[in-house]
């Protein structure tokens, strides 16, 4: 048979906890506006902390004080009106189970496991102390609020800790926390417990959150201390948070700037007092008085062998003397509790004894512990010291914390600050209410410590998770071309839009710069400067054959169309101006059909030229009277013709569809180019095929007079000036077609002043060299002299 279990040593809080029911129901007694005329008794029962006693007592109180059953124990009724208990939610939970099939209520001063709130499983559960359902709640917010991120975690392998710690992760991941690890251990297991420590030295996370009961913090505290692991920025439930006797010499090192929640504290008068009055001589049988006595002054009262000390008690000790858990009434914390659940209780008889109208309602004193569970269930009043006492339908208590910190006071002693509080009835983000300035970090620093995985990503980058880690380790990876963050830590880049560009830091979008071929630039004032030279050249040619116009020379080469082709030549190098600037409506019409017009009509007058130079020398064989079906009227009218086709086609494709200015964003993502769009590119290669339709038929033409006699051989110019042309204009096509923005128009502006400077040099070019440098070539003579020469 396994021995019967024995309490190892006294629990001061516990007792402090008894001492101050006592004094509660005491107080009670003494008054008259609470059930006048009517004494409260107790029973009180030590469960050493186990379920197993707590299981016996709860049986016992069920039962008449009878700890072992017999046949008749269940026939009897409950001894008990209420129930206040247990400290621990384990044994709490056994407690609460037993006596709930009888519906006698229990009230809980400090069992907070949020599993207890479960009314269908624990329907005559009531607590003074909130529910850790809003304690875990709180914890995470508290980490949040301090951008702690990256934590580690230990709970207490029971009840109390397992559910605790179950909500407040599912919190912390709400709140993007991530927990590096989350250990549990019992306090009865020493190997697991130095697992957990070695866990704690290894891991890089600088905060950790102890859901621990004060057995378990007591010994993690030990191994923490044995080990010299400091810096450590502890975050404490209320279980231990404010543990006086948890102060010990040199724990500061390892506590100091502890934070964490703790309930009110308030001041309860004539506690003090109560407390102090205490001594065995007054109640010699209560052992346990006994036992708190040879603990507090390290004496013994027996004389015998059961006592750990062996030095005597003279019977003058004063608790007045001590500065220990006992005396220190400065943290009325759970004491509170236990007097908030003895006047619930004394408060639900006395409107159960008042009450004469309501169904249920007691009309004498022997009052049913169901009747005192419903009137619990509604119960409200106010404590003399301030504080109001409801339940919600759980059985629990509003939610309010204080926020407390671990300093030195000025005599250098430890003292638990409050810095702020939690009232989980303020809207959500304003539950929690700090005083940072007021506070002080682990080791009792005064900068707040960092913990986080990975340092916060600026703006201009975004978060990219790695690989098998937790999402709170990341590496920070620069936004894409396009894209932007003007956040920290943001998980995704925003898209700029269409128009926009992000900048070189990827923190902003930008207008994106919009490139066309303009004059301000070099390439665009190099070409205005060609072209200009270009037309200036012609005007000076235009002028000298005009000076000339009575010279063989200029007349061999029928002037008529050479001025006519000058003038066109002018317009060509011209046009190409209107290719430049910034695009409209009307410049992009502009600009291609007077290309197409300018150039057609240059090519129908060398086309012209060609043709009279074939029947010129046609004509100067026998019987030849060719000449007067091509004379100056139908040279006149040839051109004009194939002028007027081009003008057709040039209409057509300004009615269906006409040029127009066009952002194009697709050909670069980081500028727009700003361009004229053809609209129809039927018409657009109309156009050109027409002019490259003439200049092939053109340069056939030549290409068959290129032999005629000498003083006819401006079709060899002729020839190599079409020759120029094409060439200029079949290499315009592909490189028209591959290259992007301004750089499409420069090459269709290049090939507009190539083929302009071929015609005019190669066709007019020897002309002036004749006039200019070789007058005496200019005589008719000479160009007679050259055909009979030839001839003969």
């Amino acid at each position: 048979m396994p021995e019967p279990l024995q309490c190892s040593q006294i629990n001061v809080r516990e007792f402090w906890v008894a001492q101050t029911m006592i004094f509660a129901i005491e107080e009670i007694n003494n008054r008259t506006d609470i059930l006048p005329g009517i004494f409260l008794g107790y029973k009180i029962y030590d469960s050493c902390s186990t379920t197993m006693l707590t299981a016996g007592s709860a049986m016992a109180l069920m039962n008449s004080y009878e700890e072992i059953l017999t046949d008749t124990s269940c026939s009897i009724p409950a001894a008990v009106q209420a129930v206040i208990g247990e400290s621990g939610s384990t044994n709490t939970i056994a407690l609460a189970e037993s006596v709930g099939l009888f519906q006698i209520p229990v009230i809980s001063h400090f069992a907070t496991c949020a599993c207890l709130s479960n009314r269908k499983r624990f329907p005559s559960f009531f607590r003074t102390i909130p529910s850790d359902y809003y304690q875990s709640r709180a914890l995470a917010q508290l980490v949040k609020h301090f951008g702690w991120t990256w934590i580690g975690a230990v709970r207490s392998d029971s009840d109390y800790g397992n559910n605790g710690m179950a909500t407040f992760i599912e919190a912390a991941q709400q709140e993007g926390i991530c927990i590096e690890y989350s250990e549990k251990f019992h306090r009865a297991e020493t190997d697991k417990l130095l697992k957990v420590v070695d866990v704690i030295k290894g891991g890089t996370a600088k905060v950790v959150i102890a859901f621990l009961a004060f057995g378990e913090m007591n010994n993690l505290l030990e191994q923490l201390t044995i080990q010299n692991i400091t810096g450590l920025q502890l975050i404490g439930s209320e279980a231990w948070i404010t543990a006086s006797n948890l102060v010990t010499p040199g724990i500061y090192r390892i506590l100091g700037g502890s934070i964490g929640f703790a309930v009110s504290k308030v001041e309860i008068n004539g506690l003090k007092e109560f407390l102090f009055k205490i001594h065995p001589s007054q109640n010699p049988e209560n052992t346990d008085v006994v036992d708190l006595w040879e603990t507090l002054f390290q004496c013994s009262l027996t004389n015998g062998n059961n006592s750990p000390y062996k030095t005597p008690c003279t019977g003058s000790e004063s608790l007045s003397e001590l500065k220990n858990q006992y005396t220190d009434i400065s943290e009325l914390r759970v004491s509170n509790n236990v007097y908030k659940a003895v006047y619930a209780v004394a408060h639900s008889l006395h409107d159960l004894l008042a009450c004469t109208a309501h169904q249920g309602c007691a009309k004498s004193l022997n009052t049913e512990p169901w009747q005192v569970l419903q009137a619990l269930k509604t119960v409200n009043f106010t404590l003399k010291t301030g504080e109001q006492v409801s339940f919600d339908s759980n059985g629990d208590p509003a939610a309010k914390y204080e926020v407390v910190n671990w300093q030195l006071g000025p005599d250098g002693a430890v003292q638990f600050k409050a810095v702020g509080y939690y009232d989980a009835s303020l809207p959500a983000g304003q539950q929690v209410v700090l005083s940072p300035d007021s506070m002080v970090w682990a080791g009792g620093l005064q900068q707040k410590p960092r913990s986080v995985c990975s340092e916060s990503c600026p703006p201009g980058t975004r978060k990219a998770v790695q690989r098998g880690r937790p999402v709170c380790c990341y590496d920070c990876v620069p936004c894409a071309e396009g894209e932007i963050s003007n956040t920290t830590d943001t998980n995704d880049c925003i898209q700029c839009p269409e128009e926009y560009w992000s900048n070189a830091k990827r923190d902003q979008c930008v207008l994106k710069a919009v490139e066309f071929l303009s004059y301000e630039e070099v390439m665009g004032i190099v070409l205005v400067i060609f072209s200009l030279f270009g037309a200036s050249v012609t005007i000076l040619v235009a002028v000298l054959f005009f000076i000339q116009k009575d010279t063989p020379i200029v007349k061999a080469n029928n002037s008529e169309l050479s001025f006519l082709l000058l003038f066109s030549l002018k317009l060509c190098f011209l046009c190409s101006l209107t290719f430049i600037g910034r695009p409209s409506e009307w410049s992009c019409m502009l600009r291609h059909t007077a290309f197409g017009i300018t150039f057609v009509l240059c090519i129908s007058c060398v086309l012209g030229k060609t043709i009279v130079v074939l029947m010129a020398f046609r004509a100067t064989l026998p019987g030849s009277n060719v000449m007067k079906w091509f004379g100056p009227l139908q040279q006149r009218l040839s051109v004009f013709a194939f002028t007027l086709i081009q003008v057709l086609i040039c209409i057509l494709w300004l009615t269906i569809s006409p040029p127009f200015p066009n952002m194009n964003m697709k050909h670069y993502k980081e500028k727009i180019i700003l361009e004229c769009d053809v609209g129809s590119a039927v018409g657009f290669w109309a156009v050109l095929g027409y002019i490259g339709l003439l200049s092939v038929l053109c340069f056939v033409l030549a290409f068959l007079a290129r032999k005629l006699p000498d003083n006819f051989n401006e079709a060899k110019f002729i020839t190599f000036s079409m020759l120029i042309f094409c060439a200029v204009w079949i290499t315009f096509i592909p490189a028209y077609v591959s290259s992007p923005g301004k750089f499409t128009v420069a090459v269709e502006i290049f090939a507009i002043l190539a083929s302009s400077f071929g015609l005019l040099f190669c066709i007019f070019l020897p002309k002036c060299y004749i006039i200019l440098f070789k007058p005496e070539q200019n005589t008719r003579k000479h160009v007679m002299g050259k055909t009979h020469a030839k001839s003969q």
